[in-house]
């Protein structure tokens, strides 16, 4: 299911804030009076209306350089280094607690000590992988190779990728809800089989992914040289022959985008029918659903192809590129060499990260991985104040209050649509912080000296527990984000959202700051969320989490108008010199971008039960709002990383985020912005979807 989030953009969470009047309790806004707005970071050689972004954040970029250790730098790593400051302080007391065997906090300290034991890494050398190498190294035939192909599947812990699953299982999985039948679960089969991070890597004509597709080649051949493979530049070639057949049989992440192209149910007995080539029974049974009969494939074409090579590429082809792969997933958890090729490929070359990070950072961010609520539960207990939650939680009212009063107010809607719309926004489900349940560990077992099996089995569990799901009623309060991730969702097939306690702080969220701040920052982003339920994607779906149209057939026009003019507004911004943003791939968040920004502007304005707002540190409340906006997009990032969220993201690069302000009416008078400035639209032109 693909799902939204404001990084890169199912299931609900349990807090449910009812959408008060204007003026009402919902709309109180945080009570600080500080200024919330970085003064030095303003460029003011710059005129706003010609680049808001460079006046926003220019002194800011222009005294920051990027960590050797990143790709990018801006207010989400900030956050993040805080966020991560605190993850080092639980699991540094984790370690020294000596606790008791089976508890989740000595489960906490022995995966860090396994992951930060590089002396015990070494020593083990590629010994963790033997059994698995030797099963690849047995295949035979086609219903051996399928019966691996089944036993590898892993259900996707990361919803965020789901809809283009680029990993090194072959197809993805992702549990949750039917399309068609909200109060049941189903597994979803993704597209997969990529080393590389998308089909275009290995089919484009430019001469940088060309050069790229060499490298990857080049480092597939260091890791059999490394691993002591026979003759490794051969079997290099045939995992990369083989990645690019299964590349040109992927669907574009544009299509794939389509939830309606997505509604594909077959029966554990179609794929047989449909898509021959693979041993379905055996395939099925190793991956722990023999007795699953129902099933959404998402990419039904790519399905078919990938079927067929099983069948058509050499079996020796397909054990290359399952060991390959085999080591590939664990580099961190091999020998530095294993480990130092992996970053120079992977790191450097994809995304111009100049230095590895920290042995201690990396442990740190996989234990997050795999006991993120184990770590989580501990978070918001010391980081995370009463006060904040409910602070939020008010902000969250207001702005859905917000975008219910534009949803009433718009004049090209019918009332049927309308009234559809707003049961989403009144029965909207809203997260805050964290979870009500938390996920029981204690079939995990973690050793401190098995860091390659700790991985393996976690994955092994995380399917189990996304496996049991299947055929039951979906859980409306589970959420797919620990706490202490920077970052927030949408989960449409659920209509609900989480924001993580970690992304909950400054610059995003400063309760000693004045309000215009941290509702043109957190509540942008709230609004953001909200928004998604209401943009080309997420409008597809009702208020019960059903996909269907709503929409009657004039409405559904208008917006599809509108939608095609924040199109041809993103298709014209140039990132690079001859590389233009992809406003189509991009839409949904550009949308969530634009609805998400006003309602939160509106949300401010109620939030001020009427008063003048006041003047701090020279700036009105508007400009306060709409730079708090533009700074929470802050980023300098390296070329490489630059073309690569092109390429790849749903996301418009962050300087590009910043310029939405030019689609709403209130920012031109706020700065003196006219008519023949570089961002100046005029008021026809302005887009305004919601």
């Amino acid at each position: 299911m693909k799902t939204h989030s404001i990084l890169l953009a199912a299931l609900l969470a349990t807090t449910a804030c009812t959408p008060s009047a204007p003026g009402g309790a919902g709309t109180t806004a945080a009570a600080g009076t500080g200024i919330g707005v970085d003064l030095d970071g303003l460029n003011k050689s710059v005129k706003p209306g010609d680049d808001f972004d460079e006046y926003a954040n220019g002194g800011w970029r222009s005294k920051t350089e990027i960590p050797a250790d990143r790709s990018s730098v801006g207010a989400f790593l900030e956050i993040f280094n805080k966020a991560e400051a605190n993850n080092a302080a639980i699991i540094d007391a984790a370690v020294k607690a000596n606790a008791a065997a089976g508890t989740d906090t000595r489960r906490i300290a022995d995966w860090y000590t396994a992951f930060a034991d590089t002396a015990g890494i070494e020593a083990r050398g590629l010994t963790p992988l033997a059994e698995e190498m030797s099963r690849y190294a047995a295949i035979a035939d086609a219903k051996a190779l399928s019966t691996v192909l089944g036993g590898n599947i892993r259900v996707d812990v990361d919803p965020l990728n789901a809809t283009n699953y680029n990993t090194e299982n072959l197809f993805g999985l992702f549990v949750s809800q039917s399309f068609d039948k909200p109060d049941t679960n189903v597994p979803y089969v993704l597209q997969g089989g990529l080393g590389l991070p998308d089909r275009d890597y290995y089919l484009s004509g430019d001469a940088q992914m060309a050069g790229l597709r060499t490298k990857y080649q080049a480092y597939i051949t260091q890791i059999f040289t490394l691993a002591k493979q026979s003759d490794p530049g051969a079997r290099a070639k045939r995992v990369f022959d083989l990645e690019t057949k299964i590349a040109q049989a992927h669907t574009d992440n544009v299509t794939t985008q389509d939830s309606h192209k997505a509604n594909n149910p077959w029966t554990k007995a179609d794929f047989a029918k449909k898509a021959p080539g693979i041993d379905w029974d055996a395939f099925w049974s190793a991956a722990g659903l023999g007795n699953q009969r129902d099933f959404i494939v998402w990419h039904p074409a790519t399905t078919v192809k990938l079927a067929q090579l099983v069948a058509k590429e050499p079996i020796e082809a397909w054990k290359d590129w399952l060991a390959f792969h085999s080591i590939n997933q664990v580099t961190a958890v091999l020998p530095a060499a294993f480990d130092q090729a992996r970053f120079d490929f992977f790191s450097k070359e994809l995304s111009g990260q100049q230095k590895a990070r920290p042995r201690d950072k990396r442990a740190i961010a996989n234990v997050n991985a795999w006991l993120g609520d184990a770590v989580g539960k501990l978070y918001v207990k010391d980081y995370f104040p009463a006060t904040s939650k409910t602070d939020v939680q008010n902000m969250v009212a207001g702005i859905r209050a917000a975008f219910d009063k534009r949803v009433a107010a718009l004049s090209w809607m019918s009332d049927g649509t309308k009234a559809e719309a707003r049961k989403k926004i009144e029965t909207m489900q809203v997260g805050v912080g964290y979870p009500e349940k938390w996920r029981d560990y204690s079939s995990l077992e973690v050793k401190a000296d098995d860091p390659v099996g700790n991985l393996r089995r976690a994955e092994q569990a995380e399917t189990r527990h996304q496996l049991a799901k299947l055929g039951k009623v979906p859980d409306k309060g589970e959420w797919w984000m620990t706490p202490q991730t920077v970052n927030a969702v949408n989960l449409p097939l659920q209509n609900a959202l989480n924001f993580p306690a970690a992304i909950l702080q400054a610059p995003f969220y400063d309760p000693s700051a004045d309000a215009a701040s941290n509702y043109g920052s957190i509540g942008a982003v709230i609004g953001h969320e909200i928004s998604h339920s209401f943009d080309d994607l997420g409008s597809t779906f009702d208020s019960a989490g059903r996909l269907r149209n709503w929409w009657t057939a004039e409405d559904l026009a208008h917006f599809k108008k509108q939608g095609a003019a924040l199109i041809a507004q993103y298709d014209a911004y140039e990132a690079l010199p001859g590389l233009h943003l992809n406003g189509k791939l991009e839409l949904s968040e550009n949308i969530a971008d634009v609805a998400g920004l006003a309602a939160a502007y509106d949300a401010y304005h109620a939030s001020l039960n009427g008063k003048e707002a006041p003047v701090i540190g020279g700036l009105t409340g508007d400009q306060r709002f709409f730079l708090a906006f533009a700074q929470a997009w802050r980023e300098k990032a390296r070329e490489q990383q630059l073309r690569a969220r092109v390429a790849t993201d749903g996301h418009a690069p962050a300087r590009w985020r910043a310029m939405t302000v030019r689609n709403l009416d209130a920012w031109y008078p706020a700065f003196g912005v006219q008519a023949g400035e570089k961002l100046y639209l005029a008021p026809e032109k302005r887009v305004k979807i919601w």
